[in-house]
């Protein structure tokens, strides 16, 4: 049985892909760090599955929690977000937003990529944003941080091609989640040529595709915004 690695299990996004890989028949490991009441309802949802917890910023942590594990797909999913404009952002919001996807992205891949490079198998992929396309008022730290998620993936697809290693990103738009759930949809939504924001299972879809299916993509970044960005 294949298995998959979902970061930020928790999530709205993912808990879809979580669920999307486990209905296509995978082994889910579900990583949360502070949500356990809704990984334990997960696990106990998905009959192959088994929740990991570790703190994606604490390497010593991840590396004895992941260093042993055989994954076939990783979904580096985990990440937050601490909008205000840049004028008014405080050092925290930089360095928490930036050191949980970038650093965070880091550990959790340097710990599973091993024993990729041992099997000379697997798929990375990584969770972006359009905000790391194109930017975004008010997410200076997001948008950098995403970007950079961006700038990795086609670096180390570079690197480790060599081993049957494939990594890709996916760059969602609007998403329903708790996030977006007070936001003014009904003007956002001008812009976006399908008139909708997009569900989770959508990017769901998206990333088991890249993850699984698309065994001649690597380096690619897939935008998810229902034609937002363009």
């Amino acid at each position: 049985m294949k298995t998959v690695l979902v970061t930020g299990s928790t999530g709205a996004i993912g808990e879809a892909v979580a669920r999307y890989f486990h209905e296509q028949g995978y082994f889910v490991y579900l990583h949360f760090r502070s949500d356990e009441k809704k990984a334990n309802e997960l696990e106990n949802e998905l009959e192959n599955s088994q929740t990991i917890s570790f703190d994606i910023l604490n390497k010593e942590e991840v590396f004895a929690k992941l260093e042993s594990l055989n994954i076939d797909v990783l979904v580096n999913n985990a990440g937050i977000t601490k909008d205000k404009l840049f004028f008014w952002m405080e050092d925290s919001d930089w360095l928490d937003v930036i050191n949980t996807s970038i650093n965070g992205t880091y550990n959790v891949t340097k710990a599973v990529i091993k024993n990729m490079i041992v099997n000379k198998s697997g798929s990375i992929v990584n969770i972006s944003s359009v905000s790391g396309l194109i930017g975004n008022q008010g997410q200076t730290n997001y948008s950098t941080a995403k970007g950079a998620i961006i700038s990795f993936t086609k670096a180390l697809c570079m690197e480790v091609g060599r081993y049957n290693i494939r990594v890709n990103a996916v760059a969602p738009g609007l998403i329903e989640s708790n996030m977006t759930k007070d936001l003014d949809l009904k003007n956002i939504i001008k812009d976006i040529p399908l008139k909708r924001i997009g569900k989770p299972e959508e990017v769901a879809e998206c990333v088991f595709f890249l993850g699984d299916k698309a065994s001649h993509v690597s380096g690619e970044i897939l935008n998810i915004s229902g034609g937002m960005v363009r």
